[in-house]
């Protein structure tokens, strides 16, 4: 059974593999809803068929591409009406292409580099292999045509199951170090278990991405004043929905509005000192 893409990140939630927060949407309406439940700011829309090549494909419409980036909700919507309900022709699908039936949004991430991930049976030892690569984000299959010394594999005893030092051999692989190698041994681990009690014959992640580590903004004041609070992240080249922690340092009632606007604009945790709980409230 194939799954679409937003089915399966959201098992991979269950498994506690981290993804972007996303929804789904299969009518106009539902995209207005969809599109509620995610902070403003850049948004992916990802058509939903089962196969690959979606962003190189094209509509039978003449829309090209079935993987758009969008600097705001707003475009998201409109570039979703180009693909829900019509269409898509990749390599894959061949001439007569696969309808769209499900758009998926998503909170566009900030990358920093993409990687390469997946789990299936290797039939040739009847052992399930671990497959990265440091080129994600492209097909693996060229990759492994041009340049195979960038593939790394790793076949896990199912009787034994992943052992720690193959985790700790990928990472080095990858070139991965510090808190990234602490997360990617966590993913890789919960990925892995996600392949073996689900029974998938293949999960796959690519790309897999690291990400610029968030940013805190200490304290922010009237609602009315967050613009120049954006403006001002922006001006020194951050982008203002990586904020992560809204620290309260000296919590006024009359701050709060624009406290919650910039939670609600980022999606970001407020925190306050031990004594000023009620006075955000």
């Amino acid at each position: 059974m194939n799954i679409h893409e937003y089915q399966a990140k959201a098992l991979f939630e269950q498994y506690g593999v981290p993804v972007p927060k996303g929804a789904a949407a299969t009518t106009p309406e539902e995209v207005v809803n969809a599109l509620a439940q995610l902070p403003e700011g850049p948004t992916m829309v990802k058509s939903q068929i089962h196969a690959g090549g979606r962003g190189k494909g094209t509509f039978t419409n003449g829309f090209k591409g079935g993987v758009k980036f969008c600097k705001t909700k707003h475009d998201a919507k409109e570039m979703s009406a180009n693909m829900l309900g019509n269409t898509l022709v990749t390599l894959q699908t061949g001439p007569a292409g696969r309808k769209v039936q499900t758009v998926y949004f998503t909170v566009a991430s900030d990358i920093k580099k993409e990687y390469y991930l997946a789990i299936l049976l290797d039939r040739a030892t009847s052992r399930p292999v671990i497959v990265a690569s440091t080129e994600g984000g492209v097909e693996i299959e060229k990759v492994a045509h041009d340049t195979p010394e960038k593939i790394h594999k790793v076949f896990v005893d199912p009787a034994y199951g992943l052992a720690d030092f193959q985790v700790r051999d990928l990472i080095f692989k990858l070139g991965l170090t510090g808190n990234e190698a602490k997360n990617a041994g966590k993913l890789i681990r919960n990925l892995y278990t996600c392949y073996w009690e689900t029974d998938a014959a293949m999960v796959e992640v690519n790309p897999l991405i690291t990400t610029p580590a968030g940013h805190i903004l200490i304290d922010t004041t009237f609602e009315s004043e967050v613009p120049l609070i954006r403006k001002s992240v922006e001006d020194l080249k951050f982008r203002f929905q990586d904020i992560k922690i809204v620290l309260i340092t000296h919590a006024h009632r009359d701050h709060a509005g624009g406290t919650f606007r910039v939670k609600e604009l980022t999606g970001a945790k407020v925190m306050v000192m031990d004594a000023d709980p009620n006075l955000v409230e």
